[in-house]
Order: C-alpha cells, then structure tokens, then sequence
C-alpha cells in the first residue's frame, strides 16, 4: 500500500519491538471474519466516486435507530447554539494555556466550567476536566490513597463496569487492593460494605443513579466511612443532578462523572471529558490543571494556572499524574450547554426525562412477558425482565427500527434475560409506544 510510509524493515523493527513475531499475529484476537478483505475498489476511481462507494458501504450498517440505549452514555438534545459558540475558529484552534498573558479567553472559559461542575456537584473545588469518566474514577482513586496513604478501595459493583475495567488496568502494576461488594435490589449493599470497612480502607466507590439506573441516597455510606478514616467517591450523571441530591449534599469528598451528556453528542465512543470536584481540602492532591482568578498590577481582573499538578510543569516526579490532560474543547461545549439551560433548566430537563422514563415503564408492564423491576426507585433507565435472552431480543428490535437497550448479560453473569432500558427528553410518547408495541411483536414470534 504506497500511502503507508514505513519499509519491511522498520514494520519488522517495530513488530520486534512489542514482541509479535507479523501482522497476523498482531490482529489475532479480531476474528477473520470481521476483518475486511477488500474494499473492492477499482484501480482509476475518481475521489468522488470512491466516496460514494464508501457511503454505500457504510449504508449497510443500521442507521436512523431510535435509541433506548444508554449505560453511560445518552442521545440528549444539543441546542443548536453550542456548536454556533464552540465551531469559532478562535476556540477549536486554542492550545493549552501555558502562557496565561496570550490566554485569557481560554483560561476564563476553563474558569467558568469549573466553576459551573462546582454549582453542579455541590463541591468546592473542580479541575479543568480529564480524559473522561472512566479515568476521572480512576484519578479518584489515587487521589483518595495519596490523602489516606492507605491502599485498600472498596468497589460498589454497582458501578459502571466500564468505569471499573479501567481502573483495574491502570491500576495493574499498583499496590492497590481492591474488594466488590454486591447490590441489593439494585442498591449498595450496606451489609457488605460495612463488612470489608476497616481502618486500612482509603476509600468506598459508589455510583448515583448507579448501572442499572437506580438512585441511592449515600449519607449513610458517607457517615461510616468517616468514622474509620476512608473516603467516599461517587460517580454522578450530571444532569441527574438537577432532581437528586448532590455530591456535596450527601457529604461525598470526590465526585466524578463522564460530561457526554453536557452538549457533547454520541460520536463513537468521543472526544468526551471527564469532570471531577472534590472539597477544598483535597485541592492539592487534585490531578490536572486548575484555573483561577486573580487581579494584576492594575487592578484588573485576570485568570492564571493557579495549579499544574502534572509531569510536564514542574512537579516531575511529584506529578498527581501523567494521564490528566484536560480537554478544553469538550469542557468548553459542556459550560455553554449548562449556560445556556441555566439552574432552573438543568431542573426542568431532569423533571422532563424522569417523567418520560416513569411513562415508558407503565407502557412497558403492560407488554406481555415482560416485567418492569420496581424494587428502588430510578432516574431514566431501568431494568426490565424478558421471558427470553436479551441479546436475540436486541438483534430483532434493530430490524424494527430501535435500539432497544443494553442485554446486562454482556456485564453481569446470570441476567441473560434482562435488559437495561434507557430514556431521554428526545424520546417521545409515540416512539415509546411503538417501542412497546415492536418489542411485544418481537416477544410473540
């Protein structure tokens, strides 16, 4: 292929050097019949006529899906403002802020999220983002051992498996112990996080709503963990954040949360960020950057880099970490998207979405074979029973026109059967009711 730079040589040199002895050894865990052979493209095709056999390629996927998929990440409505502020040249163009003289615009922006993830959570202090929810979690938690200087981090199972596979990898090589507990009815199990509670835990990670959709309230989690020295991180839905609770409320000392569902659209997996605040006596055992604001020698107001916890600046070994990059871009679209709904919109979308979701539930328990888990109450997803194995239920619900949910059987051993439903403010009555009906057709056949 004459568009790929490197000779035999440097692709055996760099095969060696990871230790595959070729390619085909490389791509071994990707099974042969998912890899393209070819894309039958004859030689003296013109640009556009290889874009157009590309477009007809890309067709066979599913596409136009109504989506009642979620488990982290959510198809709200984005308004049409966010991409008009955020496609300025002057902010997809900006770089890290290192010089704050030629950076002022960038820095207030980031000042301004941080200080909107702050009135979000009900915490002090907030970072100027990282990678996304998943690392947040997983900074979180180191972050809890540097101020405990204890190892041991109890894991609600409730929370997001992704979340906690990546913790578990970054943390491979780390003397960190880690112990899950189980949920109860969808809940944390007291009983048997009390139970692994001792005075070498740095911390208890819980989740609010957790996996399966369902709300908790922590202040109890909270109140003992104190007692034995440990803290307790919660990883929040943001937008959940307008109805329950917050962080702060509940007595959280770190919270964390993927910011998708701020004005950043379902793109393949991202860009997305991760957000993190934590109480005012933590801020120096934060990761990342932290903007401020200052005055200068005139008296005028001016942001800065107050704190630059990574490797580059001049912590080196010191650093809290060398995987916080902030990322602006997406920051930027969550601080404009939380602007432009404001306090009591963030409040008006969480009633609207929670309403919508209690009204598909009722719709749902009325299909036959199905059975809608009430046990505790949820925010937008639930979990429902089928009288067959969710993931058949999923492939057919595609040829109907929707996503129809995440099959828990892919995450957790003995729910083959059950099916995590998810619900937005874009969902309306109709596509629910025909959701309902497509599900029954696909249930009696």
């Amino acid at each position: 292929m004459s568009y790929i730079p490197h000779s035999k040589e440097q692709l055996n040199a760099m095969l060696k050097t990871i230790g595959v002895s070729d390619i085909e050894t490389l791509f071994k865990d990707i099974s042969p019949k998912l890899r393209a052979k070819s894309f039958d493209i004859a030689e003296g095709k013109s640009e556009f006529e290889v874009i157009e056999h590309f477009k007809k390629l890309a067709s066979k996927n599913a596409s136009n899906l109504i989506s009642f998929l979620g488990a982290g990440f959510y198809d709200h409505y984005i308004p049409a403002a966010v991409d008009a502020i955020t496609d300025r040249s002057e902010f997809y163009t900006a770089y890290t802020p290192y010089q704050p003289e030629c950076s002022q615009g960038w820095l207030q922006s980031i000042f301004e999220y941080q200080t909107a993830i702050c009135e979000l959570t009900g915490l002090d202090v907030s970072n100027a983002s990282l990678y996304d929810g998943g690392t947040a979690l997983y900074e979180a938690a180191m972050m809890a051992v540097r101020i405990t200087g204890k190892r041991k981090i109890i894991m609600d199972s409730g929370v997001n498996l992704l979340y906690r596979s990546m913790l578990y990898s970054y943390t491979s090589n780390l003397d960190v112990e880690f112990v899950e507990t189980p949920v109860v009815h969808g809940q944390s199990s007291r009983e048997e996080i009390y139970k692994c509670l001792d005075d070498k835990t740095a911390a208890i990670v819980v989740q609010n709503p957790n996996f399966f959709g369902v709300i908790d309230d922590h202040s109890d989690i909270v109140k003992k963990a104190h007692e034995c020295g440990a803290l307790v991180i919660q990883s929040v839905y943001p937008l959940a954040l307008g109805l329950l609770n917050t962080p702060g409320e509940t007595g959280i000392d770190i919270a964390t949360g993927e910011g998708q569902s701020l004005g950043l659209p379902l793109s393949s997996g991202g860009p997305y960020l991760g957000f993190m605040a934590a109480k005012k006596e933590y801020v120096r055992k934060m990761p990342g950057r932290i903007v401020g604001q200052t005055l200068d020698k005139q008296g005028k107001k001016g942001f800065v880099l107050t704190l630059q916890a990574r490797e580059q600046h001049i912590r080196r070994e010191k650093a809290t970490s060398n995987i916080c990059s902030n990322e602006a871009l997406c920051a930027l679209r969550a601080v404009v998207y939380l602007s432009l709904l404001g306090k009591e919109g963030v409040r008006e979308l969480a009633e609207t979405v929670y309403r919508t979701a209690e009204f598909a539930k009722d719709i749902l328990d009325k299909v036959q074979g199905v059975t809608v888990k009430r046990s505790s109450p949820t925010f937008n997803e639930f979990t429902i029973l089928l009288p067959k194995n969710a993931n058949e239920v999923v492939n057919q619900m595609v040829d109907k026109g929707f996503a129809c949910g995440f099959p828990l059987g892919r995450f957790y051993k003995g729910l083959d059967n059950y099916l995590l439903v998810t619900v937005t403010e874009k969902r309306t009555k109709e596509e629910i009711i025909k959701f309902a009906e497509s599900l029954e057709a696909v249930l009696c056949s």
